[in-house]
């Protein structure tokens, strides 16, 4: 098979699984529910202006003669017209709100789905490398799914019930009057919007693919505007958004006047279906075989009956914006839960760490970790030194289960990572606290912010833990962003702890002080330190140092070469 035609089969299989899924996540209530109640509002529609018709037509006719008039029936006519009226209203609304609420809540369902699965291992080395992207999918490409049901499905069937509900009405009056009509509406209405949905495949996907850029380079333009001005790149990025606008606007005019000429297409055929109406109905009412007013019932359905197919106009347009969306979010929508997938298993009792022929390699690349032969007792305090790139942080991610082990096994208690990079988030400083303990208690917050150092700086803020912080802690100085990360590490029940060069970028004292707050709060934890400085390297009882992604030495406390590896790090009084 060609690699062409290899895409085009995944493609396909992505899609059916996502249709399967969203199907299994939606159920009765969204298919058939919605569907239906489109389906009864069209038809009640159709037949209230129907029946209106022949009723004033009726009525004109009988009044021509005194004998008529007092014995025409105008109850249960009006009758019929008010319930249809009032249950064209309550179906409508019914409709909805049964359709948006399903709709809202399966997309909220899809975009949970997807946020897991994203939010598995090694998915945050893939966010930092791809944000945009993947915001486009949670965002963009999740909504462009809408458009399958509200405006593909739920049309479609409210178009084949008028089709259906004149073919029967006209067929009542002749078998082959009927039939014709059935046949054009499903012909015609359809096979417009097919044409339609085929003929602007490609400009709203050239559409979907220009917005993303648009996004993924305005996202950049922002982010690293000082950058790009210091490099004189900021010109370029800035045309570079501009020439994604143009493109986006340039497939947004090409869909403009493809919906118009659409739009055309079904007034054409609509014109056709009531010109041959009015011809038959017409034809009928000279040979007698149906009266003036069953005539005016005919007419006015055909008149109406086009107008459930129209609305498929804009789902059609959209069609291939969906089938992109369809394409992108299939495989990691019924991709199993992989969370656990390359979490350690538990060690054997009294130890912390085992590592037995670990080697970590990344797709197309050779080992860049291992093989390590490694063991840890529950309780001890490990620093790991080297060079940058020796593979210190990859040791840490190993340990954490945010790498998987391409060979060997891991073996390892559930830890707590506090990485180089402060994680700090738009919200209150409880939130951010919280997202150690969920369940954790104000006491137990202030408690953390206490051992950390924090407790008066917060108490000082002007709602206290409800402050609110901006992105990335905005409103919190370097050191005091890092001791809120040491107390939401101190809130997390793991008896492990990895610590990346926990105070890097602080200054001497708040380093020291941050340190020693660490220590005492480690109690009898595991502790594994990456570090290049001394004061990190002075918790350990053993350092490891590292080179070329293989551990090349060791020295416990009290021995000769630990205070040797020591000397060779960066001393606590160089900032």
């Amino acid at each position: 098979m060609r690699p062409g035609g290899a895409r085009s089969m995944r493609g396909i299989h992505a899609a059916t699984s996502l249709l399967q899924a969203l199907d299994a996540m939606a159920g009765r209530r969204l298919w058939l529910g919605g569907a239906l109640l489109a389906a009864a509002t069209v038809l009640m529609g159709m037949a209230l202006l129907g029946l209106s018709g022949w009723f004033i037509t009726a009525t004109a006719l009988a009044g021509l003669a005194p004998a008529t008039a007092l014995a025409f029936d105008v109850f249960m006519p009006s009758a019929g017209i008010r319930l249809l009226a009032v249950g064209r209203t309550g179906a409508r609304y019914a409709e909805r709100l049964v359709t948006h609420d399903a709709t809202l809540a399966v997309l909220a369902a899809l975009r949970e789905r997807l946020f897991r699965h994203w939010s598995r291992p090694r998915a945050a080395r893939l966010l930092l490398l791809r944000p945009a992207r993947l915001l486009q999918r949670l965002t963009a490409d999740v909504d462009a799914l809408d458009s399958l049901y509200l405006r593909l499905l739920v049309p479609g069937v409210a178009a084949l019930g008028a089709a259906l509900f004149s073919a029967l009405a006209l067929g009542a009056m002749r078998w082959w009057l009927g039939l014709l009509a059935g046949l054009w509406l499903l012909l015609a209405g359809w096979g417009i919007a097919l044409w339609h949905g085929l003929r602007t495949r490609k400009a709203a996907i050239r559409r979907a693919l220009a917005l993303e850029a648009m996004r993924l380079r305005s996202v950049d333009l922002v982010a690293g505007q000082t950058e790009l001005a210091m490099a004189g790149r900021l010109p370029a990025q800035l045309a570079a958004v501009l020439a994604c606008d143009a493109r986006a606007a340039q497939a947004d005019e090409q869909l403009y006047r493809a919906e118009a000429r659409a739009a055309q297409a079904y007034g054409v055929a609509g014109a056709l279906g009531l010109g041959v109406a009015l011809l038959a109905m017409g034809w009928l009412v000279e040979r007698q075989q149906i009266s003036a007013a069953v005539a005016a019932l005919g007419i006015l359905l055909a008149l109406s009956a086009m107008e459930p197919f129209a609305a498929l106009r804009r789902g059609a347009a959209e069609a291939g914006r969906s089938w992109l969306a369809l394409r992108r979010l299939g495989a990691a929508a019924m991709a199993q839960p992989q969370a656990d997938a390359a979490a350690p298993a538990q060690p054997p009792a009294g130890m912390a760490l085992q590592l037995q022929d670990a080697c970590v390699a990344y797709p197309g690349q050779p080992v860049a970790l291992g093989p390590l032969q490694l063991c840890l007792r529950a309780g001890e305090r490990v620093a790991l030194i080297g060079a940058s790139g020796a593979g210190k942080s990859s040791l840490l991610a190993l340990i954490a289960g945010e790498l998987p082990a391409a060979s060997g096994s891991v073996s390892a208690l559930p830890c707590s990572w506090m990485t180089q990079r402060t994680e700090l988030f738009a919200d209150s400083v409880r939130d951010n606290l919280r997202l150690a303990a969920p369940g954790a208690d104000d006491a137990a917050l202030w408690g953390a912010l206490d051992a950390a150092g924090l407790a008066a700086d917060v108490m000082a803020l002007p709602q206290g833990l409800d402050t609110m912080l901006g992105e990335g802690g905005l409103g919190l100085s370097g050191g005091q962003a890092r001791r809120l990360a040491l107390a939401r590490l101190l809130l997390h029940p793991a008896r492990c702890w990895l610590l990346d060069e926990p105070t890097e970028g602080l200054d001497a004292a708040t380093a020291h002080d941050v340190l020693q707050r660490l220590a005492q709060a480690a109690g009898g934890r595991t502790l594994v330190l990456a570090t290049h400085w001394q004061r990190e390297a002075r918790l350990a009882d053993r350092l490891l140092w590292l080179e070329g992604g293989r551990i090349a030495g060791q020295a416990r406390r009290g021995t000769p070469g630990f205070d040797e590896a020591l000397a060779r790090l960066r001393p606590d009084g160089q900032d």
